[in-house]
């Protein structure tokens, strides 16, 4: 008998496959900083990673003619709008040097997360393994659980620059693996990937018969020079992968649910015949005003980095006034430091709570070799940043 069977009635009672997966950690975040809000607390949250400032001017002007437009107001296909696919296509050659075909190798996605728990529905059966980035975003392990199979983690160590060791995924792991789910630049670490590291990827995908996922969610925020590059331009890379690419955080389009799915044909037809049986098409204004932030200029990304850059400094330069090892990272909206010497990722982030009304996220939230470390967002405005540093100086310097 399951535990939850004592106290639920068996008519509201969960699958055990539900049961695996715990609450999403940033309803959480967001159920403490109500709390302490309703009580009259100025709270700072520093957690959830949603860009405070408005989608940019031309995608909301595309966004506002296309919805408009009775023409798409019906259903939308899974496949999606030859525009929104061109679109994809065209901004793949440009920005990475990668040739896609707009027929057959992209796709729409209702937002990365959802794309992402979907594959693990079309790739994944009971037995099955997910290698899974640790830490890493939820979906990586909580997406298998809900498909019956199993994540095995693949831990990012800060020696290793918070890649993985390709070389220490277990035998076992690697005979049973179906997907392997990889994220650079890294939420929540902000690493980036180092030369040959995809390169080594496509090697063990091949000899393995797995595919890859890379969740390129973050390739347009970076900083200090840097240019992220896309999975998808590795040599190989297309035989056995796919790269999820989201709008929501360099286009500042998290509401939207705006993305693709790109690379190897055969996965992407997989992926929409899923679709097709559990899911509807991305609202064709959407990806209309998805096509347009992509065609669109750069000034106002070149814009926001800049911000995120100014962001990230004051954090790391106080941080590092209390005594936190920090580096600045190069890519991402997040600072990933470690904890104090003493403290716990969760001990700590409660200490700042209670002690400073400020939020960061525990490391161990996004998997266990999260622990000692804990997670700023930068989306957040300058004036409240550095307020919520001075808190934080004030009360634990």
């Amino acid at each position: 008998m399951r535990p939850s069977e004592v106290s639920k009635p068996a008519l509201t009672r969960p699958s055990r496959r539900l049961e695996a997966v715990p609450a999403y950690m940033f309803a959480e975040l967001e159920r403490r900083v109500a709390e302490k809000r309703k009580a009259g607390i100025d709270v700072i949250s520093l957690g959830i990673g949603d860009p405070d400032r408005a989608t940019y001017p031309h995608i909301v002007e595309a966004m506002q003619t296309a919805v408009a437009d009775p023409a798409n107001h019906h259903y939308p296909t899974n496949r999606g709008r030859e525009e929104f696919r061109k679109a994809f296509a065209d901004f793949y050659e440009e920005r990475f040097g990668v040739t896609i075909d707009p027929e057959s190798e992209v796709m729409p996605a209702i937002g990365a997360k959802e794309c992402i728990c979907n594959l693990c529905f079309a790739f994944l059966d009971p037995g099955d393994v997910a290698l899974a980035a640790d830490p890493g975003y939820p979906v990586y392990t909580g997406g298998p659980a809900l498909a019956g199979a199993e994540a095995v983690l693949l831990p990012l160590r800060r020696e290793l620059g918070f890649l993985p060791d390709l070389d220490a995924i277990p035998a076992g792991a690697l005979a049973r693996a179906r997907l392997i789910f990889l994220n650079y630049p890294n939420n929540p670490t902000g690493a980036v990937v180092s030369e040959g590291f995809f390169e080594g990827v496509v090697e063990v995908a091949r000899e393995h018969e797995i595919l890859v996922v890379h969740d390129n969610a973050y390739s347009e925020t970076t900083y200090d020079g840097y240019i992220a590059p896309s999975f998808l331009a590795t040599p190989g890379a297309k035989e056995v992968g796919v790269e999820v690419f989201s709008l929501s955080k360099g286009f500042n389009m998290t509401g939207w649910r705006c993305a693709a799915i790109l690379g190897n044909p055969e996965a992407i037809a997989a992926y929409w015949r899923l679709k097709t049986n559990v899911d509807s098409g991305l609202f064709e204004a959407v990806q209309v005003a998805g096509a347009a932030a992509l065609a669109g200029p750069r000034g106002p990304i070149e814009e926001m980095n800049a911000t995120y850059a100014r962001r990230r400094d004051l954090v790391v330069g106080a941080l590092r006034g209390i005594g936190v090892e920090v580096e600045p990272p190069k890519g991402t909206i997040y600072v990933w430091a470690p904890v104090p010497e003493g403290h716990t990722s969760v001990s700590f982030a409660e200490l700042v709570l209670e002690q400073s009304a400020v939020v960061v996220s525990p490391g161990s939230m996004y998997g266990p070799s999260g622990e000692g470390f804990f997670r700023i967002s930068l989306t957040t405005p300058d004036d409240r940043i550095v307020e919520a540093m001075t808190r934080m100086r004030e009360h634990l310097a």
